[in-house]
């Protein structure tokens, strides 16, 4: 059924998910909750189908959305990268101290921390917790294996002491490795290791990124490059978190090389909760610089980019084009939007996820009691396109322009 001023009947969403080493299955699992939970909310209809055997190879799913008196059906697909992320992530805890000690010297070492800390302080406390808490465990196990050679020692005073000493200094070291090791099985509350093998891999090559990673992304051009050649009306392209700076990159990409018809489905770009100046500010992003350049002058496509200054693992309402220090005279993009989670979250629901940070953080993909203009189930399965829903909308007045960035070099 398609009622009157309808755009939208079949669309096709892309979401890049951001350094997440967890099956996509709980994107698909996510969805499903939250948008029922918002279609409770507002009163429309929105419900999860089986998938019809395209696009295999892909994980995802099919949304049949009843929204403003329009039936919309959207097919959602995950860009997993998960594998890269669970590889960059086997490393032994000698190793993560590595990294720690790596990463800690090329943010200080290039001045970009010092940038990064004139933007927003929240993520730039989501980094330096894990660099704080590693090192506070590695001290709690050392204090614990200094404290079991000294207990062991005046125990063992009946050995000679050169034995009694030899066996206390290997129940010691033995003891610390194993308060290091216990810290680590722990992480799935605390988020030391995780977050350090984050920065750690924006960090790798300095704001480049891996060759396994480039060839990921270019099988996500191939990919939204066909859908964009199909019988959709829109092509909806998510980049979350660390997502959405792949997004960039592979969108630049897409219109250089010609992938968007003047005829075919409109393309979006929806960035969620960015980080973007972490790899940005970086030394050799030189590349990621030049498709910020490039995409924000385009006409190819409409750029939104949401976060909100509740979200402390975000650069909230930095425009990562104009901090980074890159913006051309003819800048289109992105329009600067605010999810606003003390307006559009009641006091209740507010008080209930202020503090539970990581949560906050996925709150964009979640249902809003007190919705505004932001709605994700609207824009993935509403019957307008993201260009249609957010025109005339006037940028965020508290959005932060101004050029930070110390290297704002750029790839030809």
């Amino acid at each position: 059924m398609a009622s009157e001023g309808q755009e939208v009947r079949r669309r096709r969403v892309f979401y890049i998910p951001g350094y997440d080493p967890i099956h996509p299955r709980r994107y698909r699992e996510l969805y499903r909750k939250e948008s029922a939970a918002q279609a409770a909310i507002s009163g429309y209809e929105i419900a999860l189908l089986p998938r019809d055997g395209t696009g295999a190879g892909r994980f995802g799913w099919r949304v049949q959305g009843r929204i403003d008196g329009s039936e919309v059906l959207a097919e959602v697909k995950v860009l997993v990268w998960s594998d890269l992320v669970r590889a960059s992530m086997a490393r032994g805890s000698l190793a993560t101290y590595g990294q720690l000690v790596r990463t800690a010297w090329i943010y200080i070492g290039s001045g970009a921390l010092w940038r990064l800390m004139r933007l927003r302080k929240g993520p730039v406390i989501a980094a330096l917790y894990p660099v704080a808490f590693l090192l506070l465990q590695a001290f709690l196990a050392a204090l614990a294996g200094w404290a079991a050679y000294h207990v062991l020692i005046n125990l063992l005073d009946f050995l000679p002491a050169w034995s009694g000493a030899a066996f206390a200094a290997v129940a010691g070291v033995g003891l610390t490795c194993g308060v290091i090791a216990w810290f680590r099985r722990q992480d799935g509350k605390l988020f030391a290791y995780y977050l350090m093998h984050d920065f750690a891999y924006s960090a790798l090559h300095r704001g480049a990124n891996s060759p396994e990673l480039r060839a990921r992304m270019v099988e996500f051009t191939d990919e939204i490059a066909a859908s964009l050649s199909q019988d959709f009306d829109e092509v909806l392209v998510v980049g979350h978190s660390s997502g959405a700076h792949l997004g960039v990159s592979i969108l630049a990409d897409l219109i250089r090389r010609g992938g968007v018809r003047a005829n075919g489905p409109k393309l979006g770009f929806l960035s969620l909760g960015q980080v973007v100046p972490m790899v940005s500010f970086l030394p050799r992003a030189d590349q990621l610089r030049a498709d910020l350049h490039y995409l924000s002058a385009r006409e190819e496509l409409t750029w939104v980019d949401v976060t909100a200054p509740g979200d402390g693992c975000a650069f909230a309402l930095c425009d990562p084009v104009a901090v980074s220090g890159v913006a051309p005279e003819d800048k289109r993009w992105p329009l600067v939007l605010s999810a606003a989670f003390t307006q559009t979250l009641s006091p209740e629901r507010w008080k209930e996820l202020r503090w539970r940070f990581f949560r906050l953080h996925f709150q964009y993909l979640c249902a809003f009691d007190r919705p505004g203009d932001y709605d994700y189930f609207r824009i993935t399965a509403g019957p307008l396109s993201l260009a249609t829903r957010f025109a005339g909308r006037a940028p965020s007045k508290s959005r932060l322009e101004k050029a930070v960035s110390k290297y704002t070099s750029m790839a030809a």
